[in-house]
């Protein structure tokens, strides 16, 4: 890839169905069903809804082999009203299912976690590097029986990793780390280039979105030492629901989507599953608009490791930089409905007030103001431009902010940002690939050797929150994810309110794990293995526990990724059966088959036992 410079990465082609993807061509879309499988109907009219919003796949889960069966019933029915959309299924821990799956549909989801190995009891195990290479061995010999019935079949494969579901085997090795992950994927990926089989895509997926962008670029990474190009599938597993799934998954995808990766991708939202269909749409066409862009000059600082981002050091002005969190910067100049977001929940650590009069705000307000329009004052700090910049030496002020963007950084500007050691960087782009920009700055800036505190800072011109949302979430996502940014300023030119503004961007930074600031729910989209309703729980939950801002809650239909995406969550809340639900401290079952009218309130009681309880 081009560091600077948008272009999509050239995968190999894989078929699927009527369907294919990779090489040149456009990045799919795709949901999954949460219908039970044995019920054709209600799949078949979930599926169209799923198909009639825009989607190119449709995946469906088949836990047992009744279930694989009635694929055949489903299709059928769906080719009758005349859908020809490829149909996915999706298979654990049984690979006799999927032998079955694969003679009926376009293509088969297996995961390395669990198609031979079995499933993952935490437990470590000890083995000799013989007795590693059987059970490689054993792996092999299971999946070219599988690979032999797609190929007679014209049958599609991904090999979808999830960071919550890898086996007892890769954990015992590798540890519950990037690598294992990759290596849990490339195990079967060399079978499939030993049988010269090509139709084949890889996921990796992972809940916290830092885990899956990492371990995707270390698969490329990977795949490239060994002559490999398959396409990838990206996806943020369990992002949630709401505006906190949307940017979430914004970030984890769209950081990737930047990078030119992915060939065909899933916003997974605890919501209805065609809800996903239109904020994968507006993400893809976002990022992918930046094909053909003017070029950016940047030279790539020759220590940075883009496989293991760490976070750039900078000098600490005021609680910008060091090691602070991120601060956050609202306009208070954006005012809508005779309010500008200062009565909110949500406060940002710094006001914009432009030329306004700074006795309009209480003195204990971190105002930025105009530098024209400054005057010494308690907590008020001068904004500069980079027409303005040569002003800064004569201006007493513990803090002062300088806007400008990399096309203007020229010898008088950087001269100005080495001579003044208070200053810090307001970093704008109007590009059309504003990331790529943004890096090129950094990365002068690593070249340079200058520790200069840097805010990112976006202007959209959105008029839907779900919009801003996805467009703000990518941009800000892509830089923070790879080390970039002291704060973020987030402007909007339309019609979204100062408070959601602010809202996202510190939803923005928890989907980034640099700053938390509520609880974080760990939840998972459902499919037909989830024996309760899921969005109405998640509901109840978080009702429940929403004022528990330095948790993390895990919410899931099953097993299947339940314990392991949980052990990044401090409380899990499990479908154990039919309206039975399971709870977790970690990775640890407290408390199995609960009745689901009573397990919020066991939740409660497993907070409480624990310390971590606090009373709205």
């Amino acid at each position: 890839m081009d560091y600077f410079n948008y272009h999509r990465r050239k995968s190999s082609v894989t078929q699927v169905g009527n369907t294919p993807l990779g090489g040149e061509y456009p990045i799919r879309i795709q949901s999954m069903t949460n219908t039970p499988t044995r019920e054709t109907l209600p799949c078949v009219e979930q599926s169209i809804r799923i198909i009639d919003a825009g989607a190119d796949y449709v995946r469906l889960t088949a836990q047992g082999t009744k279930e694989a069966e009635n694929l055949a019933n489903i299709e059928e029915e769906l080719h009758r009203r005349g859908y020809h959309t490829p149909l996915i299924a999706d298979i654990h821990f049984n690979p006799n299912v999927a032998d079955t799956a694969a003679r009926i549909v376009e293509k088969v989801r297996i995961n390395p976690g669990n198609f031979v190995d079995s499933a993952r009891t935490f437990v470590h195990l000890d083995y000799t590097d013989e007795e590693y290479s059987e059970e490689i061995k054993k792996l092999r010999n299971r999946f070219v029986q599988f690979l032999n019935i797609c190929k007679a079949h014209h049958t599609a494969v991904r090999i979808g990793v999830n960071h919550g579901s890898l086996s007892d085997r890769i954990m015992s090795r590798y540890g519950d780390t990037p690598a294992g992950i990759v290596e849990s994927c490339m195990e079967f990926l060399r079978v499939c280039k030993d049988e010269n089989f090509e139709d084949v895509v890889l996921s990796i997926k992972a809940s916290n979105t830092g885990i899956m962008i990492k371990s995707v670029r270390l698969l490329i990474s990977a795949m490239e030492q060994e002559g490999m190009a398959y396409p990838l599938h990206l996806g943020v597993t369990e992002a949630g629901d709401g505006e906190d799934g949307r940017i979430k998954s914004a970030v984890g995808i769209g950081t990737l989507l930047a990078d030119g990766i992915g060939d065909t991708i899933r916003v997974s939202l605890s919501e209805a599953p065609e809800a996903e269909i239109p904020v994968a749409r507006k993400l893809v066409n976002y990022i992918t608009k930046r094909e053909g862009h003017p070029f950016i000059e940047g030279e790539v600082y020759p220590h940075f490791d883009f496989l293991r981002m760490e976070r750039r050091k900078s000098r600490s002005i005021g609680n910008i930089g060091g090691n602070n969190v991120p601060v956050i910067i609202a306009d208070a100049t954006e005012k809508e409905n005779g309010t500008n977001g200062l009565d909110g929940g949500q406060q940002p650590d710094y006001w914009y007030i432009g030329h306004d009069d700074p006795r309009n705000y209480p003195e204990t307000v971190a105002r930025i103001i105009d530098a024209e329009f400054y005057a010494p004052q308690p907590n008020l700090y001068p904004l500069f431009t980079a027409t303005s910049a040569n002003r800064i030496p004569s201006v007493e002020a513990k803090i002062k902010f300088l806007r400008l963007s990399y096309s203007q950084l020229d010898e008088k500007l950087w001269k100005v940002l080495k001579d003044n050691n208070d200053i810090v960087v307001i970093l704008n782009s109007d590009h059309q690939n504003p990331v790529g920009e943004q890096r090129a700055f950094f990365h002068k800036l690593l070249i340079q050797e200058s520790d200069i505190p840097v805010i990112l800072q976006r202007c959209y011109t959105e008029n839907e929150t779900e919009n801003l949302q996805i467009k703000a979430g990518a941009d800000f996502g892509a830089l923070l994810s790879d080390g970039f940014g002291d704060g973020i300023w987030l402007q909007n030119r339309g019609d979204v309110p100062t408070e959601t503004k602010i809202r996202s961007m510190y939803a923005i930074l928890q989907a980034v794990r640099q700053r938390i600031s509520k609880t974080e729910y760990i939840s998972c989209p459902g499919c037909g293995r989830t024996l309760f309703d899921l969005q109405t729980t998640i509901a109840r939950v978080k009702a429940a526990t929403s004022h528990l801002k330095n948790l993390k809650i895990g919410i899931m239909g099953c097993i299947v990724n339940g314990p392991g995406e949980m052990a990044d969550a401090d409380y899990g809340y499990v479908g154990a059966g039919r309206n039975r639900i399971s709870l977790y401290k970690n990775k640890t079952c407290i408390e199995k088959n609960i009745p689901e009218e009573q397990a919020v309130e066991k939740l409660i009681e497993l907070i409480k036992s624990n310390g971590d309880w606090e009373e709205q």
